[in-house]
């Protein structure tokens, strides 16, 4: 398994995360069909996915309950003088499952580890189309144990299927303690900044986030 490839920044500024932020806060430019749901944390935390996610309360999924769950679809067409000739179709999906928990060890990260895996296995229509999906679980617990510091860092995992010719999947790890302001997140995923409100927002960032202020 490799790691993954970076994205470029997009040059988003701290004007506009505060702006999302004041209108997540106020209940503004939010979407009639998403969810509210009682707990705060998670509340805000939705305020920064809900322009790029589509958004559920209360799933569960192969046996494992989520406060949230999350899918963002991403299509990749190049095109040749009109939209209709059109080729190196990629398709890409961001699957992101919220839960809060009363405590968490490395044994629990490791059986969502499988869990997600075994949801791979049921989820990805794996063709020539099909360029990645992503599996993200983000606990919201008490505290952060180290042990469970040090494995969710050091974490990577990324699949080839089919030698690559039908893409790849990766399962990304996040765990946050909001009430102590402390985060760990896998080497894979750049959610942080969605988790992590009672952070400086960056001048500039890469990845997923980029692409929610």
């Amino acid at each position: 398994m490799s790691d993954r490839e970076e994205r470029g920044p997009d040059g988003a500024d701290e004007a506009a995360a505060a702006e999302l932020d004041e209108a997540t806060a106020t209940g503004e430019a939010t979407p009639e069909d998403v969810p509210v749901w009682d707990d705060e944390y998670v509340e805000r935390v939705s305020g920064r996915l809900l322009h790029n996610f589509d958004l559920e309360k209360e799933r569960t999924v192969a046996g494992e309950s989520f406060t949230l769950y999350g899918r963002m679809d991403i299509e990749s067409r190049k095109q040749l003088f009109h939209a209709a000739l059109n080729y190196a179709n990629h398709d890409s999906t961001e699957h992101l499952f919220v839960a809060r928990r009363d405590g968490v060890g490395v044994a629990d990260l490791e059986a969502l580890v499988e869990w997600a895996h075994d949801l791979a296995d049921e989820w990805i229509d794996a063709d020539e189309e099909h360029f990645s999906t992503d599996f993200t679980v983000a606990l919201v617990v008490p505290r952060i144990p180290e042990a469970v510091r040090e494995f969710v860092e050091g974490f990577k995992d990324r699949t080839l299927i089919k030698y690559g010719y039908y893409g790849h999947y990766e399962v990304n790890l996040v765990v946050v303690a909001p009430d102590r302001e402390e985060i760990a997140t896998s080497r894979a995923t750049d959610l942080d900044r969605a988790f992590a409100l009672w952070a400086e927002p960056e001048a500039e960032s890469s990845g997923l986030l980029s692409r929610l202020f």
